[in-house]
């Protein structure tokens, strides 16, 4: 497991955090999210590759800072 701490300075709210928490368990069902849309931090223990769920928070829309 690898656990990513990233920063997506566009999530702004709970819905936010809903699309990415679905994009990461597209690629890692079991994976584990904490997100704060207070200080934009995303914090992901998952197994699968730090490009491939870089990728796909890109890809459902938000921008990711590592």
């Amino acid at each position: 497991m690898t656990t990513l701490n990233l920063t997506v300075p566009d999530m702004a709210c709970g819905a936010c955090v809903d699309t990415i928490t679905q994009a990461v368990k597209s690629l890692d069902a079991d994976a584990a999210i904490a997100a704060d849309t207070k200080t934009k931090a995303v914090n992901i223990t998952t197994s699968a590759d730090a490009n491939t769920v870089t990728q796909a928070i890109t890809d459902a829309g938000y921008t990711v800072n590592a």
